[in-house]
């Protein structure tokens, strides 16, 4: 690949600040309202350190081995451990997708409805699906430039609606519902895993390793801890958690309409970009731009039945899969330096990260202060460890006995 083609350090703090600025981030974010300000704030902010830092290291394996995220997960688990990883990834970015054009749809719904008497929901579905399909299409012709002005602009259209926020209310106004501080933190350390097995698509191409982690770490840090503190600002101060109602609340006109669509689709191509580079990971028979139109339509489709009740259900199981299998990557790469792309299963691995998913669901039950990923974590490295220790003990063992009938 040539260095004109190698994506620097701005262009991906730009791409993952443009990932991080949305609607599902701002619904998730007001979820965190019950806690009160100041417990919000720091889990926030603790949640996105955690994951972020994760998501991060993600993306230097892809650097380095310049392969996309589930092609690099092969050197660690095996080529065939790493599909269950990529049909999870489909199904989740399908998932997203639809849950994008749902929260845009809605939202834009309110809005067309107070300024120009339009309340369609199919609509505003279908039109954003086609943008989002758009600019999935234009992605390796020079979109980059397209979408670190679109993301610009959008950063500058959030200060607006920031401002709009805190101008709303002269004081912070206490939400009903329950929400412990773990679960809270959990859901602040789960957005950014959500994007580890796309991470590496885009830092295949990075120019140096530090431009690939410091500009991926800090635009997704940045973004989505701005969009979770404007959610849960919006919902202390206009006493909701709602946006879509705070959205139609801030009489902010057609700034609304554009913050909207722009943060819908400088995320929602992403992941209908990845669904297509996952899918290529199972099978090369499909071209790109074939398979582009399909998750678009595919997504957009889902959109109008996705169960939206179900979010918070949704979140934890991508941090259940997610969190343990990428811990058994990161340690095999970092740690051991393995390499069993040439293996069909890494056994071990993927024993120790169901039991990591296992440990996630049984600690998300009692609402620890550190959250579920991180015990998860610990559980499944610890786990892993002991299966390698067995393992390479068993093997000695056996070439033990060997020497001896010889």
């Amino acid at each position: 690949m040539s260095e004109a083609k190698r994506t620097g350090g701005f262009s991906l703090f730009a791409l993952w600040f443009g990932a991080a600025v949305s609607l599902a981030e701002i619904m998730t974010g007001s979820l965190l309202a019950p806690l009160g300000l100041k417990q919000g704030i720091i889990a926030v902010l603790a949640g996105h350190l955690v994951g972020t830092l994760i998501f991060a290291l993600v993306g230097i394996i892809g650097f380095r081995e310049r392969t996309p995220s589930l092609i690099s997960s092969r050197l660690s688990l095996g080529r065939y451990g790493s599909y269950p990883i990529s049909v999870f990834n489909i199904i989740q970015l399908l998932g997203w997708t639809a849950i994008m054009l749902i929260q845009c749809a809605r939202s834009l719904q309110a809005l067309t409805g107070s300024l120009f008497g339009l309340h369609s929901f199919v609509l505003p579905v279908l039109f954003t699906g086609l943008l989002v399909g758009i600019w999935a299409l234009t992605t390796d012709r020079g979109i980059s430039i397209v979408n670190n002005v679109a993301v610009a602009l959008l950063f500058f259209l959030s200060l607006i609606m920031l401002k709009a926020v805190l101008q709303g209310g002269a004081t912070v106004q206490p939400v009903l519902g329950s929400i412990s501080f773990g679960a809270a933190l959990e859901l602040s350390i789960i957005m950014p895993l959500s994007w580890m097995p796309l991470i590496s698509d885009y830092t295949q191409t990075a120019r140096s390793a530090r431009g690939s982690f410091f500009g991926s770490f800090a635009g997704y840090f940045l973004g989505s801890s701005f969009m979770y503190l404007i959610g849960l600002l919006s919902a202390l101060y206009a006493g909701t958690s709602d946006p879509i109602g705070i959205l139609a609340k801030m009489n902010m006109g057609y700034s609304a309409l554009l913050i909207v669509i722009l943060a819908t689709v400088t995320t929602t191509f992403l992941d209908v970009y990845s669904s297509v580079l996952t899918t290529l990971n199972l099978t090369a028979r499909f071209s790109k731009n074939r398979l582009i139109l399909v998750f678009t339509i595919l997504g957009t489709a889902l959109a109008l039945y996705f169960p939206m009740e179900q979010y918070a259900n949704f979140l934890y199981l991508i941090g259940a899969f997610l969190a343990p299998v990428f811990s058994i990557v990161i340690v095999d790469y970092f740690i051991f330096r393995d390499d069993r792309s040439h293996e069909l299963w890494n056994v071990s691995g993927l024993a120790a990260a169901a039991v990591g998913t296992v440990t996630y669901y049984l600690v998300l039950n009692l609402n620890l202060m550190i959250g579920s990923t991180v015990p998860s974590i610990i559980v499944t490295v610890g786990v892993y460890l002991l299966l390698r220790f067995l393992r390479n003990y068993m093997s000695l063992r056996r070439r033990e006995t060997c020497l001896t009938k010889l």
